[in-house]
């Protein structure tokens, strides 16, 4: 056997368990509708919560941006990479989410690994959600913390995982998710503060699936249950209802002012370019202009949601824009995507490893940039699709 035998073996057998991830490709600006491998679908994908990809506002920010500042950062933030632009859309992202300050990061995932490294090391312990992200539990496991997870959405479950572990260890960090992804639920943040309040412990949350869609004009969690001050770390990302692309942490002035000095994406990763920064500037200006987004965002998951559980289909426990039509078995998820996009519909099969086994769904993001005909042809082909594979009836 040679040395990458292994795998292809491995890679065989995803496809034999319906785990296997066809990439499709895209061939035009994100919106309700997109070219996906050369056909023009409904777009049920992408994380282009309140339409902002490629609103015209956004797009001139940018193109003004690049004009003036060129294209590539040429430089980490620490060294010659922060521009005016940086420190501008910092400081306006902290007066958005009324937090003492904000650093950004290149990303969402970066944003988590570069925070939980920099606060909890070796003789720490991290209080973890069993459903946390991705970027949380690598994040955790890169700080060589002790990671002790905790029942989704339980905070008795938290208190007691704190009180087992008492005395073991030298700091802590209790992390959630806001909105779980993949679920759409939400995080019970003010019990879950209290516990944190207790104990003393640092309490961080990561509200990328909030960040545009919770709180007034889509300011976050905090301000949804209006903790402000109260959480410690606060994880945002600006790639799904901002439109462009980084991560924030907003939060305690110390707990930033750490950050640049020790998270290591700022220091060892090249900076977020300026024409996005200017595209984040841009998406806040229109948050803080108007709710209208937000509310569109709103009404049409709630409509969605609500024709989806006429015709027979099970959405599980979203309390948010995001729908998992739950399926069961990775095949079944993969041959109804499959049927949806031949009858006009993109929206991809999520299952294992990032869901658990027999939890296999089409998760369906559902954004303002749809209008009631998309949504309408979108749950005529779920509907027929459903029947066709006796999903519904």
């Amino acid at each position: 056997m040679s040395k990458l035998d292994w795998l292809k073996l491995e890679i065989d057998g995803l496809k034999d368990q319906g785990l296997y991830n066809h990439i499709r490709t895209i061939g035009s600006a994100q919106g309700a509708r997109l070219i996906v491998d050369g056909r023009d679908v409904l777009n049920f994908c992408s994380n282009n919560y309140l339409g902002l990809a490629n609103h015209p506002k956004i797009v001139e920010a940018a193109q003004v941006a690049m004009i003036k500042y060129g294209v590539g950062p040429a430089a980490v933030r620490s060294i010659a990479g922060t521009t005016d632009l940086h420190i501008e859309l910092e400081k306006r992202l902290a007066k958005f989410k009324g937090a003492e300050d904000v650093i950004t990061f290149q990303s969402g995932f970066t944003a988590n690994i570069g925070t939980i490294s920099a606060l909890v090391g070796k003789e720490d312990v991290i209080f973890s959600d069993q459903l946390n992200h991705a970027s949380i539990i690598d994040g955790c496991r890169l700080s060589g913390a002790r990671i002790v997870p905790y029942e989704h959405n339980d905070p008795t479950a938290l208190d007691a995982a704190i009180r087992e572990n008492d005395g073991s260890y030298r700091r802590a960090l209790i992390v959630t998710d806001g909105v779980f992804s993949m679920d759409g639920d939400i995080a019970p943040l003010p019990t879950l503060y209290e516990v944190a309040k207790k104990y003393d412990i640092l309490f961080m949350v990561d509200d990328a699936h909030g960040e545009g869609v919770l709180g007034k004009g889509g300011r976050g969690i905090v301000d949804h249950f209006g903790l402000h001050g109260k959480v410690d770390i606060e994880i945002g990302t600006l790639s799904k209802a901002f439109g462009a692309v980084g991560g924030l942490v907003a939060g305690d002035k110390v707990i930033v002012e750490w950050l640049r000095q020790r998270g290591r994406p700022f220091l060892f990763s090249s900076a977020v370019t300026a024409p996005d920064a200017a595209a984040c500037i841009a998406a806040v200006d229109l948050l803080e202009s108007s709710t209208e987004l937000v509310d569109k965002l709103w009404d049409n998951a709630r409509y969605f949601k609500a024709e989806m559980k006429k015709l027979g289909f099970d959405t599980g426990g979203s309390e948010t824009p995001i729908t998992p039509v739950m399926l069961g078995e990775a095949p079944l998820a993969q041959q109804f995507s499959r049927e949806l996009f031949e009858n006009g519909v993109f929206a991809m099969s999520i299952g294992f490893p990032t869901v658990a086994k027999g939890k296999a769904r089409i998760r369906v993001m559902i954004s303002a940039a749809h209008d009631r005909d998309d949504l309408g042809q979108g749950l005529d082909v779920f509907a027929k699709v459903g029947r066709k594979l006796g999903v519904i009836k």
